[in-house]
């Protein structure tokens, strides 16, 4: 059966799929095109080795890493959402805040990464802040961007049924605004693990982003590259679950747009 988009369903599926082969193959011919040695660039057998010689140790460090993405996540998102609901209420909260949130936003955040190491310690207090400084501000911008484009024949047509102000925000621009929101949210869980990783590698004590630092210092290449493949997999599964709440909340986002 076709989708709304007039491709048969099963190419969501295949399509991926088929680019991943394609991938891992163009991997797996170069390293031995070029006999390119595993402690360089290891080919997809010695990557599934290693995974194969320590699964429990990756799998207990991938959960890590997934606990922290998720818990940072949720808080870059109720913040997001706080804030953008803020700055679309307010014309002045808007220009007294919007450009302290630039500045902030604008701060390399792997510079920040040893300084929150001094004030918060080695604890998960620093990789939290990490995940949710790096997730934050595109959730915001989306966010902010969706409740500030509400038409203003919708508007008109809340005021003529005589809705409250607090109702009509959360029954028309709120609905309105969430395709927009779902744009951010996507941007952000991936943004939220490359700050796993990043907090994980300034401060080695636990997920993947330490089990590549560890492994590089000991020269385990295939050891890395099985930690990476696991990130790129979280990644991948962590982005279409928002894309499958997406598609569940929002069908008739997806009936307009087709």
């Amino acid at each position: 059966m076709p989708d709304e988009r007039g491709a048969p369903r099963w190419t969501a599926v295949a399509l991926p799929l088929l680019g991943a082969v394609v991938a891992v193959g163009l991997w797996w011919g170069a390293t031995a095109l070029f006999g390119i040695r595993s402690f360089f660039l290891p080919s997809p057998p010695d990557v599934v080795a290693a995974f194969r010689e320590q699964p429990e140790y990756l799998l207990k460090e991938a959960w890590a890493t997934l606990e922290m993405t998720g818990l940072g996540f949720l808080i870059a998102l109720a913040a997001g959402l706080l804030m953008a609901m803020l700055l679309t209420m307010s014309r002045a909260v808007e220009r007294a805040t919007l450009p302290l949130l630039v500045a902030l936003n604008s701060i390399p955040k792997v510079a920040l990464a040893p300084l929150l190491i001094v004030w918060l310690g080695y604890g998960p207090g620093p990789k939290l802040v990490m995940i949710v400084l790096i997730s934050f501000f595109p959730i915001l911008v989306a966010a902010a961007a969706g409740l500030s484009s509400t038409p203003a024949d919708l508007g008109e047509l809340a005021k003529s049924l005589s809705a409250s102000w607090w109702q009509a925000y959360l029954k028309v621009r709120l609905p309105w605004a969430l395709p927009q929101v779902f744009v951010g949210l996507k941007l952000g869980i991936s943004l939220a693990v490359i700050g796993a990783v990043v907090a994980e590698i300034s401060s080695p004590n636990g997920g993947l982003g330490s089990v590549v630092v560890l492994s590089g210092a000991s020269l385990d290449t295939p050891l890395a590259f099985a930690a990476i493949t696991l990130l790129a997999i979280l990644s991948i599964v962590l982005f279409y679950l928002v894309v499958g709440l997406e598609r569940l909340l929002l069908p008739w986002a997806r009936a307009i747009t087709a």
